[in-house]
């Protein structure tokens, strides 16, 4: 996957390993296995930077303890946690977590609501996610469509309603979902906006800083 990753252009990657019920990975396991993954990479030569992470779950939140939180963040950073969307319903407590979160200083990035029926009915229903602060993050095999043609749709709504903030591999396997951002970049056709996605929001997530303006639909 890291050798896949560097010839498709990809220089950083955040490690992100689920974070649930039944994945219930710690800080402690997840900080273990990247700093023996890093090694293995430069004893193959393999030019990828590897950054912390955690794809966590709504119903673990509440079970962490904040420091314990706070190593999961996205990329390393101390600010922004990747929750993940369930796959079917609405979140109903997801504003509630926003809330509780955000005492303890922590912004939500969304992964993966396109594949949620919900969000394909209604893209726009994402709204209000979106003017609480939270970020949405794309699987790039919704946009470029191997996920099926309704995640594909409902990426390229998000994309047209301003409702996506970055995009993401998601990759679990060298032959599931393999790793690659460059076939949704294609699909997306907008080179400026990709860039945005790709490495500007992403820069601006890993040093938790303010995030840069969107670029103009052509």
């Amino acid at each position: 996957m890291a050798r896949s990753a560097v010839a498709d252009g990809i220089r950083s990657l955040a490690a992100t390993p689920h974070v649930r019920d039944d994945y219930p990975t710690t800080a402690d396991e997840m900080e273990r296995a990247l700093e023996e993954l890093r090694a293995a990479l430069s004893a193959e030569g393999i030019d990828l930077a590897l950054m912390p992470g955690g794809e966590v779950a709504l119903e673990r939140i509440a079970r962490l303890e904040v420091e314990e939180l706070r190593r999961f963040g996205l990329g390393g950073n101390d600010y922004w946690l990747l929750v993940e969307f369930p796959y079917s319903g609405w979140p109903l407590g997801l504003t509630r977590v926003a809330e509780r979160l955000a005492d303890d200083d922590f912004g939500i990035v969304l992964a993966h609501p396109e594949r949620n029926p919900d969000v394909q009915a209604v893209p726009s229903k994402l709204q209000e996610f979106v003017d609480d602060g939270m970020l949405v993050q794309l699987t790039a095999a919704s946009v470029d469509g191997r996920l099926g043609k309704r995640a594909r749709d409902t990426s390229l709504a998000l994309l047209d309603l301003g409702l996506a903030h970055v995009l993401a591999s998601d990759a679990h396997a060298p032959s599931i979902r393999e790793i690659g951002l460059s076939a949704a970049a294609g699909a997306i056709g907008d080179r400026e906006l990709v860039r945005w996605l790709t490495e500007d929001v992403p820069a601006a997530i890993v040093a938790s800083a303010p995030l840069p303006e969107r670029p103009a639909r052509p």
